[in-house]
């Protein structure tokens, strides 16, 4: 046997919201992966450790849940007005497969950080003091985010106080604000309804508002599909037939929301569009044990990624819960009580989340101009990852 080497790559491990993953710096990258294709999903997918029959990635960074198999690519702006390109791939833990068709915004908390760390954000645009304002383009879907990072004597400050349900120990608080968080086209809702019926041959027909901002998602009614909207992850997670039944319907979704041209397409496209099931607030337990009181949330949700049920809340999931709770007549909306809304609280697996959405209906349609959350983020690890020199 030909004896193969390893090579080693700059890389730092960071964990953003409720996600981590492998942030790298492009040029750091071997030259046949700086360009997309082939060789980058290799080299990722090695570095994670994918595919995994074992769906446990002991060979490589991956965490075993799509909540931890998640790369990061960062560059200095090739766009006006912005300091640095954020790329993500969502890496599948049991196929070789990297989905570029989305975001990540828990991982976007991270992303200002990681820039102003690696020299990526112009020094006189930051503050010895106070807050750096790092203006991203998210590459991934073309939209501009702005990440308020807190500086102390000239260096980032990650250790805090503020405290995020889905981490288990405080952080500093990162502001994230979604500016135009919308399709490209300015389609909030890509069917032309906020509240349609979604028909899924052998399932039936189910109410349904789908909307793409932040990512496109698929929000259902929980008592239509049999569920009390507070569900934690094992209820789901453990009932294959259950999760064949959301992969059906999310495959349908994608389809009637233009996402795809053919059906077959979905099993490629993992990463969008979520699907994500809503109820009236009520009391619950969260995955910690924690008592979540109906007073303390305006509605329930709970959100597929990459095929099973999210612990807490994808960052891009809530811009568009954010977004949808705004509109009045969507299927969030009610859930929410109805009316106008410049935020809503919202309970998942883990806890609750606050999220705030400025929409407004101009041209006869609505249109939503920023959606903003505040997160935390935090290094776990830098220095350099290693992978065989032949897998890629």
């Amino acid at each position: 046997m030909k004896p193969v080497k390893q090579i080693r790559i700059p890389a730092c491990y960071m964990r953003g919201g409720t996600s981590k993953g492998l942030f790298f710096k492009l040029e750091d990258l071997p030259s046949a992966a700086q360009q997309p294709g082939e060789a980058r999903d290799k080299l990722l997918l090695r570095v994670v450790g994918s595919p995994d029959p074992y769906a446990k990635q002991i060979d490589g960074m991956g965490g075993a849940s799509s909540s931890t198999s998640k790369t990061v690519i960062l560059a200095k702006s090739q766009q006006r007005e912005h300091d640095v390109d954020y790329l993500f791939g969502q890496v599948a833990i049991d196929k070789a497969f990297v989905d570029w068709s989305g975001n990540c915004g828990n991982l976007t908390a991270a992303v200002g950080a990681f820039a102003i760390y690696s020299g990526l954000v112009d020094p006189a645009r930051i503050p010895h003091n106070g807050f750096a304002s790092v203006r991203i383009w998210q590459a991934n879907i073309k939209k501009t985010i702005i990440a308020h990072v807190p500086m102390v004597d000239g260096e980032v400050q990650e250790c805090g106080d503020f405290e995020l349900d889905g981490v288990t120990f405080p952080a500093a608080e990162v502001q994230i604000e979604f500016v135009d968080p919308a399709d490209g086209d300015g389609a909030l809702f890509p069917t032309g309804q906020l509240l349609e019926q979604l028909e899924v041959p052998e399932l039936g027909s189910f109410t349904a508002s789908m909307i793409n901002a932040g990512i496109p998602t698929i929000f259902l009614d929980a008592a239509e599909l049999g569920y009390r909207g507070t569900e934690l992850q094992e209820e789901i997670n453990n009932d294959p037939q259950a999760l064949a039944k959301f992969e059906k319907i999310r495959a349908y979704g994608a389809l009637k929301m233009g996402l795809i041209e053919q059906l077959e397409q979905a099993a490629q496209r993992q990463h969008t569009p979520k699907v994500a099931f809503v109820a009236r607030s009520q009391d619950y337990l969260s995955s910690s044990g924690k008592a979540i009181k109906a007073t303390d949330n305006d509605l329930c949700v709970r959100a597929l990624s990459m095929g099973k049920l999210h612990h807490a809340m994808m960052g891009t999931a809530a811009v568009a819960i954010a977004t949808a709770a705004a509109i009045p007549g969507t299927l969030v909306n009610q859930a929410a009580g109805g009316g106008e809304r410049e935020a809503v609280r919202f309970g998942h697996p883990s806890g609750s989340l606050k999220v705030g959405a400025q929409a407004r209906y101009q041209n006869n349609r609505w249109q939503v101009d920023k959606v903003s959350m505040s997160r935390s983020a935090r290094i776990l690890m830098e220095g350099w990852v290693r992978v065989p020199s032949d897998s890629f």
